[in-house]
């Protein structure tokens, strides 16, 4: 009861005060109508009050998000439904489900009734133009009497998660000349070499195709024996972001930041969905292991880019490290290595020039801020970097570099780093 008097709206406390205020007058100048009125007055609210915080009926919610993970610009649906597993009928419901300000505020219903064992279907879209994490929910609802004296508000546990990508953007069909290599098992090529006597099989199981059965293992075992599945070759690979604060310009959307996540997003997307096992590596070390899943991979490398922020390191050399583990120090020459960078010092890029090791193919892409070239943010160096004296240095140390202002501009850059030949390619106007 001490809740549900908490509970009385503006119009049920003005009711509260009207009615003591009209009983203590009455007292004072002995009008015993004035009496009545007062308690009449005060009693409503009262018994509002009283037939709320009784109220029984008990609320199911459930929720989805289609679909639970996007880009940045694009919209989500909410479906909500909400159902009274109760006997009795509900009052008026006013719900409302808690979104985050960035997605577009509060979503708020008002229900009439719902029947006893009923539902209602309520949605709503949600979008976001900042990437991110955010918490959808969980809903609450209003419990309100007929007359507007006294609101509950009770709130469910649930909640679900929405989480904005970067902006992906589309590169051409294709994979860059001389990218694929890398680490794989081929029993094809075993077959090849040493003849179908020396394949290995192994038991027959249920669903397997009998056009894969082996009669010569089999007469030989005495049962149904199978050649084992290919393994295809598969190429390996190392993404890199460099995520220092001081690599970078500007802040929100135009800043070099956020395109470099978006550039990173575009070229991961565009590799795993051809095929290539890669690992995801920052200028703090290894962030993501190669995954063999490809839509684990591709998941997982979305979700870490929506929540990645700049890093205070002033330092590329744990980055350096783990690039040069991928890029030759496990297995020479070992598969590709495309790395986003800001803005490079004379040092720096020395030091990244020197992680490609035997006939490795290495990408360098270079997001410049939109400010003019020239001074950029300490480094601790004592040199001036830019665009061009980084791409020259990684160019000599046999990487192919994309230079770009936006991410967008990575599209048209992209074929034409992929021929070789091609070491330095400008993006944009």
């Amino acid at each position: 009861m001490r809740r549900a008097l908490g509970g009385l709206t503006t119009r049920g406390r003005s009711f509260v005060a009207a009615g003591a205020t009209a009983i203590v007058c009455a007292f004072v100048l002995g009008e015993r109508d004035l009496l009545r009125a007062g308690v009449l007055v005060l009693a409503l609210p009262l018994l509002c009050t009283l037939a709320v915080s009784r109220t029984r009926y008990r609320l199911a919610c459930a929720r989805r998000l289609d679909p639970p993970r996007l880009p940045v610009g694009r919209e989500s649906r909410v479906d909500l439904r909400l159902e009274n597993v109760s006997r009795l009928p509900s009052g008026l419901l006013m719900v409302e489900d808690r979104v985050p300000y960035a997605l577009g505020g509060r979503a708020r219903f008002v229900l009439d009734r719902i029947e006893p064992h009923g539902r209602r279907e309520l949605g709503y879209r949600i979008r976001s133009d900042v990437r991110g994490r955010y918490r959808v929910g969980p809903l609450t609802v209003r419990l309100a009497d007929p007359f507007g004296m006294v609101e509950l508000v009770r709130s469910f546990s649930l909640s679900d998660t929405l989480t904005v990508t970067p902006a992906i953007v589309a590169l051409p069909a294709g994979r860059l000349s001389g990218a694929w290599t890398g680490g794989g098992d081929s029993i094809a090529r075993a077959v090849s070499a040493a003849g179908e006597d020396d394949v290995t099989p192994r038991e027959y199981r249920h669903g397997d195709d009998l056009r894969r059965v082996h009669w010569r293992s089999t007469a030989r075992h005495g049962e149904l024996m199978v050649r084992r599945e290919e393994q295809h070759f598969q190429s390996s690979g190392t993404l890199f972001l460099d995520t220092r604060r001081s690599a970078h310009w500007g802040d929100g959307q135009g800043g070099s930041f956020e395109q470099a996540v978006s550039a990173t997003a575009s070229v991961g997307v565009h590799l795993v969905r051809t095929g290539m096992n890669l690992r995801y590596v920052t200028d703090m070390g290894e962030a993501l292991p190669a995954t063999p899943s490809e839509g684990a991979f591709e998941g997982l490398l979305l979700d870490a880019l929506a929540v990645a922020r700049r890093s205070s390191s002033r330092s590329l050399s744990a980055g350096v490290t783990a690039l040069r583990a991928g890029a030759g120090g496990a297995r020479e020459g070992d598969g590709l290595v495309v790395a986003v960078f800001g803005v490079l010092s004379r040092d720096e890029a020395r030091a990244v020039a020197a992680t490609r090791r035997g006939a490795g193919t290495c990408v360098a892409v270079l997001v410049e801020g939109r400010q003019a070239r020239g001074a950029a943010p300490g480094t601790g160096t004592g040199d001036e970097p830019s665009a061009e004296s980084a791409a020259g240095l990684l160019r000599a140390g046999g990487w192919r570099v994309v230079t770009v202002r936006t991410a967008a501009e990575l599209a048209g850059a992209w074929g034409r780093a992929g021929r070789t030949g091609e070491d330095f390619v400008k993006g944009g106007a």
